[in-house]
């Protein structure tokens, strides 16, 4: 068997070709002068089949196959194309009586097959065959959906895709990450994690440049992943950064210094997670914001009765975590704001900075908390914390460097966390983002 798909050689006049499952060709030439004469047409008919029947339309699943029948004819080269340009790859066997594709075809598209002959007097031959593969069901594709919806995001906005099934196989997620293509400009560099089985994200190796524009899309339609389950279409997503603002939140200092573009914007005081609610340490993105939110202790399991129940209107709230920590407006404790810290987990300030702050800032936003002696914010499971994972151990959670970084180490802070006591909630907030004005 030869890999590829060229060779020359000599062999008796006249040919026939078959392609199957699919195609049948069939032609006969002859020249005195074969270097000079015109390709011969080397598709006397051209059949397509699927199970048996004669057709044009071929199911994905079914390999495909290029074969000279009779004595008298010779493949030298076959090039297998689909619309969007992607070419298939195949083997020729030694003799040139066969070729067979050793990639699977992509489902639900077009196909140009080119095949290429020569006769006994090194006559070439030329044929090409059209032909679609079928659209599988719905119950048999992988949906896609890219998020955050489009809009204008900080510079920390990972982008998200979402698998309607999980895949699980370091294949398969190779299949479905290389079919999943980022582009900006200006270009940086970045990579998917997959998050679980069904959730990729993606960021650059620093942030995102400001104004940058953001192109995601999706190239699986199609193509195979499995047995049975090949890629949906999923709609293309555009997105673009402003500036870079970036708050970092010192609970030994009690202050908040604000950064846009590197440059410090503004400066207050703050009060942080009291002892047992202790805010989360790490870097974290802003989720969204919300003008109004009333926050209740009873959705955390404490009652009245209790010394640490509260039911209070909560103005100029931006959220940092799914679990319930916000930086927002605190009027109740102005007087500790610079001095300790008394809240149950949000970062509080004075109604007028919150609404400065509400105002500043925008989804994908940056605030570091530091000092707080709370546990570390995780990279997944409770907003997005994706920036206090290094680039090596980013990497590792790519199907496609994996192999070259080594095995990924379980790390403690990937994995989904439940509403901790330390943080106070508010009305729930749905994922997926919506940009800001």
């Amino acid at each position: 068997m030869r890999h590829g798909t060229y060779g020359t050689q000599r062999i008796a006049r006249g040919c026939a070709l078959l392609l199957a499952p699919a195609l049948a060709l069939t032609a006969c030439g002859d020249s005195s002068d074969p270097l000079a004469a015109k390709p011969y047409d080397a598709a006397g008919h051209v059949a397509v089949s699927a199970g048996g029947k004669d057709t044009r339309t071929v199911d994905a699943d079914e390999p495909l196959e290029v074969t000279a029948t009779g004595d008298d004819g010779r493949i030298t080269d076959v090039i297998v194309t689909d619309t969007a340009g992607r070419h298939v790859r195949g083997e020729l066997t030694d003799d040139g009586t066969r070729w067979r594709s050793t990639a699977p075809l992509v489902a639900g598209i077009r196909y140009s097959v080119r095949v290429s002959t020569e006769n006994d007097n090194g006559r070439p031959g030329r044929s090409t065959v059209t032909f679609e593969t079928r659209t599988p069901p719905r119950n048999r594709q992988l949906s896609v959906e890219l998020g955050p919806e489009p809009g204008t995001y900080g510079v920390g906005q990972p982008i998200t895709a979402e698998l309607g099934r999980a895949v699980r196989e370091p294949v398969q997620r190779r299949i479905v990450e290389r079919a999943l293509r980022v582009r900006s400009t200006p270009e940086v560099t970045g990579s998917w994690h997959w998050v679980d089985d069904k959730k990729l994200h993606y960021r650059p190796k620093e942030y995102w440049p400001a104004h940058t524009s953001i192109t995601v899309e999706s190239r699986l339609t199609g193509v195979r992943v499995r047995e049975n389950l090949y890629g949906g279409e999923a709609a293309p997503l555009k997105l673009r950064t402003g500036d870079r603002v970036e708050a970092l939140a010192d609970a030994a200092a009690l202050r908040m210094t604000v950064k846009r573009n590197g440059e410090v914007v503004n400066t207050f005081p703050i009060t942080t997670g009291k002892e047992g609610f202790r805010t989360r340490n790490g870097t974290k993105v802003i989720l969204g914001r919300q003008p109004f939110v009333r926050m209740r202790s009873t959705s955390i399991g404490i009652g009245p009765g209790s010394a640490d129940f509260y039911d209070l209107p909560v103005h100029w709230a931006a959220r940092l975590t799914w679990s319930g920590e916000y930086v927002h407006a605190a009027p109740w404790s102005v007087g500790s704001q610079g001095y300790a810290n008394v809240s149950h987990g949000c970062t509080g300030m004075s109604t007028g900075d919150a609404r400065w702050f509400y105002e500043n800032v925008r989804p994908g936003d940056l605030v570091t908390h530091v000092n707080t002696e709370g546990t570390a914010m995780p990279a997944f499971g409770n907003g997005f914390g994706d920036w206090n994972l290094s680039w090596d151990e980013w990497r590792a959670g790519s199907a496609l460097h994996a192999a070259a970084a080594g095995p990924a180490k379980p790390e403690k802070t990937a994995g989904a966390e439940q509403p901790a006591r330390s943080q106070k909630p508010g009305e729930p907030v749905e994922p997926r983002l919506r940009p800001a004005v």
